[in-house]
């Protein structure tokens, strides 16, 4: 998953706003600003825990701002400042934990990393607190929920708004956040630019990718269904806090979690997630998420680099963006049938690509139908709680 994190912490590192962000970039460029990010949080549930590891990377010409993944580092968990738990990269700046390994209430968990070229890095250990348990789930059609920000394509408003109901713990202070994941049946499965989609090379090789036309710059671009089911993952891009500074020990009602775009009148699962958060940690989430509401975009005033809870253990004072978080999780998967929804509905393909498809003309036995590639942002293994 491309975590709403890393993505703010990226655009208020190059002080350009959200919408300049740009996808990773395959190759070194030359920056002004070179920083390294860190983005992981370890949750108690059954999951895959992974820890990311970039460094900010912009553009001189443009100024565009991406980001480079850190590789070949040594990246390990110490667990109650004894058991060392390592993690294995998976890809490029990606590191996975142990598949049968969990976070637990009570424990505390410090990260800790080495850089291939030695420089050791360290955060503050981080106690995992327990969450209380989301109660009840309710959506409701707004066909004017999302925010300029928050509009895909800056154009489509409509969304279903999710209210959780909790009853917070008494005599104890607790700090909270929400995140969603929303599966939508994905009928698309491979755009080639300039190019066609191929099964097998001219070899008769496996091949399954687009091949380009080089030879003519005007071949069209061509769109290709998918073979199988395949689902598209969508994910949060807000971040939701909330302190029980003034509802200790009360129950919490309808309280806006999250708000889930209607590009297709399609039925799909959202799945609410609520976590418990350190103080420390909260305190750094909600000045990151300050600075996205105040900042302007673009044209708004500079905001400051936001350090978190890592440094470099032989030099304390440079600037490491990111925070390790531990996090008790409480969940609740939601079949969404949108049976309320009302108005235009641009499609889910229209919605996240900006244009409709456009199928290869069909001759012999073509087109091809394309595979269903799993990635952080597809998969063709159905959702648990998916209803056919």
């Amino acid at each position: 998953m491309r975590s709403v994190i890393i993505i703010l912490l990226i655009c208020l590192s190059s002080c350009l706003g959200l919408v300049r962000c740009v996808d990773p970039r395959p190759a070194t460029i030359n920056s002004s600003l070179n920083v390294l990010i860190v983005d992981g949080t370890l949750t108690d549930k059954a999951e895959t825990q992974v820890i990311r590891l970039n460094r900010s990377q912009a553009d001189p010409l443009s100024g565009r701002l991406g980001y480079l993944p850190v590789t070949k580092a040594n990246v390990q968990l110490v667990v109650d400042s004894g058991n060392v738990v390592i993690a294995q990269e998976t890809t490029d700046g990606r590191y996975q934990l142990p598949a049968d390994f969990q976070g637990q209430a009570g424990h505390t968990y410090q990260l800790k990393f080495t850089l291939s070229d030695g420089t050791h890095y360290e955060s503050t250990p981080e106690l995992l607190q327990p969450v209380a348990p989301i109660g009840q789930v309710r959506a409701q059609f707004n066909p004017t929920s999302l925010s300029g920000t928050e509009r895909l394509n800056n154009i489509y408003t409509a969304a279903h708004d999710f209210y959780v109901d909790f009853t917070d713990p008494a005599n104890q202070t607790n700090y909270y956040r929400w995140e969603w994941t929303d599966w939508e049946r994905q009928e698309w499965c491979r755009s080639c630019q300039r190019g066609l989609y191929q099964i097998l090379d001219a070899q008769g090789a496996l091949l399954e990718d687009c091949v380009n036309n080089t030879l003519n710059s005007s071949f069209p671009n061509y769109d290709y269904n998918c073979r199988t089911a395949c689902w598209e993952i969508i994910y949060s891009n807000n971040l939701i806090l909330f302190s029980d500074q003034y509802s200790n020990g009360n129950p919490v009602k309808g309280l806006l979690v999250g708000r889930i775009p209607l590009y297709s009148k399609e039925h799909c699962l959202v799945d609410i997630r609520q976590s418990s958060l350190t103080k420390s940690a909260y305190e750094y989430l909600k000045r990151l998420s300050d600075q996205t509401q105040t900042t302007g975009g673009v044209d708004g005033g500079q905001p400051a680099l936001l350090v978190g809870n890592i440094h470099n253990v032989a030099q304390y004072n440079e600037a490491v963006v990111g925070y390790f978080t531990v996090s008790s999780v409480s969940s609740f998967r939601y079949w969404l049938t949108r049976s309320d929804a009302s108005g235009f509905t641009p499609g889910l393909f229209q919605a996240l690509n900006g244009h409709d498809p456009t199928r290869e003309p069909a001759i012999g036995n073509r087109p091809p139908l394309a595979v269903c590639v799993s990635s952080d942002t597809r998969t063709p293994y159905k959702p648990e709680g998916w209803r056919d």
